[in-house]
């Protein structure tokens, strides 16, 4: 099973792609394209071309974290190895199509290996959590496809902004707290290795975007709440152990600062240029408006109503895990993190994320949301229940199968993007950012056939498998 799941999730995000010069995607890859080819990260030859940059002295950088910076750097080189180019076309104009081509296959294989390779792992971590807390893998293999493929995790997974990737590393993270402590009189090598992994991928998800410290500090809390009945001696190696993870992850970090400012720790945000509403409290983060979080659930614009219909439920099964004792530390961990990430949304003065399909800021949340999932269909016992969960789950992943497909960048004018332009134009006009339609000459519908094809035996594969694994639980 998760082998199955693994694939279904990796090739779903790996078979669909957004617009290379889209200013997210671009100023990542143009500095992983410069750190590659040149051994620094100025981007001054790019400038032209990107709205997201900023400036220090003579140069233009990056103005975001670097961590998916830093990831796409091997696909950037593996890259330059597969077409023999290195240098990018003298152009100012982001639809020539020779810059389109160098850029689109960097930006596709920096997406494979990146935030889709994350989101599977993350995928499967969810369904062994998810299984592990509800006694039940079918509630977890529920739980984990609706954030996989029925939430804009699914769409945000196949670009390099640092979204997915941050939302898939707090998943591995609780998965690794949660194994490495679930037997509360074990402190042996191996529950040292999930520490690690855990402090590792709180430690990265900063790297990739400097907020997520907020959320993470609600995981790491849990932890430590996890192992607040071991002796010291006991506590002590795993604390070391997860402050290791983390220190290891965050050297990258320290060294590009050094690399690129001479100083181990700077704010690319510190020199934006073109956005006087960074300039607004801290790095553009003022405080919280209830109207930004009405918005971000339920407004059509940007609610994730209309996106997730299915992660909507979700809360349902958090109150469940938070009313029962031997979840409830997972379920308010859970809960809070969920809370400060849509709280940081409602806090940022560009909350919408400009173009944008569901409201991409909150996504790191959507895991620990889907999370929710898995106890609600535990409880339910009905079929009519099931039957009912399931309709909305598969109308989330169909939803999702189109903004994925099609556009998770719709510009920020639009009044309620999943009917137009994904629904009423790009879908109806076959419009698929699929890989044969985009590198094999394929027609679109021919690329979402195959895609359908894929993902359709794999999925009956993994339906086989559960099945299998039921009746032997069941046998025994």
């Amino acid at each position: 099973m998760p082998l199955l799941l693994f694939a279904l999730v990796w090739l779903s995000c790996s078979w669909f792609g957004s617009w290379e010069l889209n200013p997210n995607n671009s100023t990542r890859l143009f500095a992983a394209i410069s750190l590659v080819n040149d051994g620094d990260a100025t981007i001054d030859e790019f400038a032209p071309l990107t709205i997201d940059k900023a400036r220090f002295g003579d140069h233009v950088y990056l103005d975001k974290a670097p961590g998916m910076t830093l990831m796409a750097m091997p696909a950037v080189a593996l890259a330059n190895g597969l077409t023999a180019e290195r240098t990018a076309p003298r152009t100012r104009d982001v639809y020539d199509p020779a810059l389109g081509h160098f850029m689109k296959i960097r930006l596709r294989l920096a997406a494979i290996l990146s935030s889709a390779l994350l989101t599977a792992l993350a995928a499967v971590a969810l369904w062994s959590l998810a299984g592990a807390i509800t006694g039940n893998a079918t509630a977890g293999m529920v739980a984990a496809l609706a954030y996989a493929l029925g939430s804009p995790a699914w769409g945000w997974s196949t670009t390099i902004f640092g979204h997915a990737s941050v939302a898939a590393l707090f998943t591995i993270a609780a998965w690794a707290i949660w194994w490495g402590t679930r037997d509360k009189g074990a402190t042996g090598g191996g529950q040292r290795w999930l520490a690690a992994l855990a402090g590792a991928a709180l430690g990265w998800a900063v790297v990739v975007e400097f907020q997520a410290a907020l959320a993470g500090t609600a995981i790491g809390l849990w932890a430590l709440w996890r192992i607040r009945a071991l002796p010291i001696p006991a506590r002590l190696p795993l604390i070391l152990a997860a402050l290791a993870g983390g220190l290891a992850a965050g050297l990258p970090l320290i060294a590009y600062n050094m690399a690129v400012f001479g100083v181990p720790l700077k704010f690319g945000y510190s020199g934006v240029v073109g956005f006087d509403g960074m300039q607004q409290g801290f790095f553009g983060l003022t405080y919280p408006k209830l109207p930004v979080l009405f918005e971000l659930v339920f407004g059509l614009r940007r609610g994730l109503l209309w996106v997730a219909p299915v992660l909507v439920l979700a809360p349902l099964g958090l109150v469940r895990l938070c009313r029962d004792p031997p979840t409830r530390g997972v379920g308010a961990m859970a809960s809070a993190a969920i809370l400060i990430v849509l709280l940081v949304n409602a806090a940022y003065v560009y909350w919408d994320g400009g173009y944008s399909t569901g409201p991409r800021h909150s996504v790191p949340a959507l895991p620990l949301l889907a999370l929710g999932v898995a106890p609600l269909w535990a409880s339910l016992v009905r079929l009519r229940a099931r039957i009912a969960l399931l309709i909305v789950f598969g109308l989330s992943i169909a939803i999702n199968l189109a903004i994925a497909a099609t556009e998770i960048a719709v510009p920020d004018t639009v009044a309620f993007p999943l009917w137009r332009p994904i629904l009423a134009d790009d879908v109806a006009l076959g419009y698929f950012r699929d890989l044969p339609s985009q590198f094999w000459g394929w027609s679109p519908w021919s690329g979402m056939a195959l895609y359908l094809l894929l993902a359709g035996c794999v999925s009956g594969a993994l339906l086989a498998a559960m099945r299998t694994a039921r009746r032997a639980a069941m046998a025994d």
